[in-house]
């Protein structure tokens, strides 16, 4: 006899009640559950007291007036060196560094979590069942009765959002999100003063291996000039030893130079993603250290401060964390439940067709409460809230960081350039110094340890000089570096390369969120 399933409408003819309207019932819960301000603290951006006041004090000790612009750009700042050199690589070394790619990576995967964070919000169980229940035969008036009984159904569970688990689940998937792009930004700003500063110091090791063969080459012609004087008798070997000690110790420092400019090279290579050896890009614009003149540096506006990726990084992982607070108060109280299934299981005998067919369904809320847990949900809230605080105590921490390493730089900056004007003249001074003694060792009214001095002296400041040129270079980049600018420029790149894109698309469904852009500043701000 053939079956009839129930109708939507009453009752059907084999007495089935039509199940209650579930998804009406989901549905009302769910507007109500929604209306419930969820657990757990609303995250604010922590206050620094000092920052304001600290940002209105200008440099103790500023730079005297100088000729250029009289304000720090901080986005793409490199290309205030005017280097095309430096350019090309900076640019290289942000698309191209493991560690930024690594960043990148990390980034898809906090898209990915905030997509599972998200999946909370709707019906946790989905689930459809089909197989067969039971097989065999049933002694009887018919002992060759057999029957076979399959089952058919589908099962759904929604646990309702009534306190905000899921929604501050999402709030701290969102803020880790922006924590991983604050990270991304940040090693685009290191990866920037990086490549700058090796490209200064392989740079300033030119400008000294070319004064070390200068004075080499001078030092080597004294020496001659004694071993012919001592050869015919006019000079001591005295002068001869001391000539090509001098002249022997000046010839030492090239290789070490030269090995210094070797491992310069292999780091930058590796900042740029490249086997070790020489960089051909550099064979241009060699023995040039790149400067930029600037104006006084007044201070450093807190709100510019508060940009640094390490400190946006720090304030989001605190604010995901304040959410996680809410998540584990949340586990507190009763979890409500809303359930239901419907299931279809006909029995198949052997000789005689259909002769059953079974409909059954359920539905209904659910409540799980661990009333009795013996403080471990209690003191779950207390570890999470813990947690916060250490984050909080750590977000200080990197403000304060931040904020020395600004200092820092910028004093820095303003006594090396102090320093480089004295260097100078003495530069000068020392050069002179030797045309004098040179002259008067020829015509015999000074002894040669005169000569020999002033080659040390004017060797040592050439040296000192150009090494303080570096020095002001590398501060200025370090000055750039603590005020956090260079991360503007990743925002607008993907942040895999198209081969690599490839690859993962073809390994797993990862739909847009490859090709998702990052989020605009002023957009983040806006989420925050």
């Amino acid at each position: 006899m053939k079956q009839e399933l129930p109708s939507c409408d009453g009752d059907d003819k084999t007495g089935f009640r039509r199940p209650p309207p579930f998804f009406k019932i989901a549905a009302v819960s769910v507007l109500l559950a929604s209306g419930c301000a969820p657990l757990g603290p609303d995250f604010a951006r922590p206050e620094v007291p000092w920052l304001e006041d600290w940002a209105a004090r200008p440099l103790e000790q500023p730079v005297p007036p100088m000729t250029g612009p009289g304000t720090i750009s901080a986005e793409q700042w490199w290309r205030n060196f005017n280097d095309p050199v430096l350019e090309q690589l900076v640019a290289e070394a942000q698309r191209l560094n493991p560690s930024v790619r690594t960043a990148g990576a990390r980034i898809l995967e906090a898209r990915a979590l905030v997509g599972v964070a998200r999946s909370g919000l709707y019906p946790q169980v989905q689930q459809i069942n089909a197989n067969v229940l039971g097989a065999g035969q049933e002694r009887s008036a018919d002992p060759d009765f057999d029957f076979t009984t399959y089952n058919a159904g589908f099962n759904i569970g929604w646990e309702l959002d009534f306190w905000g688990k899921f929604r501050r689940g999402v709030e701290a998937a969102d803020y880790n999100y922006l924590a991983s792009i604050a990270r991304y930004d940040d090693l685009q700003v290191l990866v920037a003063s990086q490549t700058a500063g090796l490209y200064s110091s392989i740079r300033t090791i030119e400008l000294r291996l070319q004064i070390a063969k200068e004075n080499a080459e001078l030092q080597k012609r004294s020496l001659e000039i004694t071993e012919q004087l001592f050869e015919s008798g006019n000079d001591t070997e005295l002068d001869v030893q001391q000539a090509k000690a001098l002249y022997l110790s000046t010839l030492a420092t090239i290789p070490e130079l030269e090995a210094a400019q070797r491992q310069a090279h292999n780091a930058l290579g590796v900042l740029l993603a490249r086997a070790p050896g020489p960089l051909p890009e550099l064979a241009t614009g060699a023995r040039k250290i790149p400067q930029v003149p600037l104006g006084v540096i007044v201070d450093m506006p807190a709100g510019l401060l508060r940009r640094r990726p390490d400190v946006r990084a720090a304030e989001m992982q605190l604010a995901a964390q304040s959410a996680l607070i809410g998540v584990s108060e949340a586990q507190l109280y009763p979890s409500i439940a809303l359930g239901g299934s419907v299931g279809l299981s006909p029995t198949s005998p052997a000789t005689r067709g259909w002769s059953a067919n079974t409909l059954e369904w359920a539905a209904g809320p659910s409540l799980v409460w661990n009333v009795f847990d013996h403080g471990r949900l209690k003191n779950q809230v207390l570890v999470e809230d813990a947690r916060f605080q250490q984050l909080y105590e750590q977000y200080q921490e990197t403000v304060l960081t931040a904020a020395r390493e600004v200092d820092d730089s910028a004093v820095a900056f303003a006594r090396s350039t102090v320093q480089i004007g004295l260097l100078d003249q003495s530069v000068e001074a020392a050069r002179r110094s030797l045309e004098i003694a040179t002259v008067q060792y020829r015509e015999g009214l000074v002894d040669f340890q005169r000569v020999l001095d002033s080659q040390k002296t004017l060797f040592n400041q050439q040296e000192r000089l150009v090494t303080s040129r570096g020095e002001v270079t590398q501060s200025l980049i370090a000055l750039y570096k603590a005020m956090g600018g260079g991360w503007q420029a990743g925002r607008g790149r993907t942040l895999l390369d198209t081969a690599t894109r490839a690859t993962m698309r073809e390994r797993s469904d990862w739909k847009n969120l490859l090709e998702t852009p990052l989020p605009a500043a002023s957009t983040e701000r806006r989420m925050r």
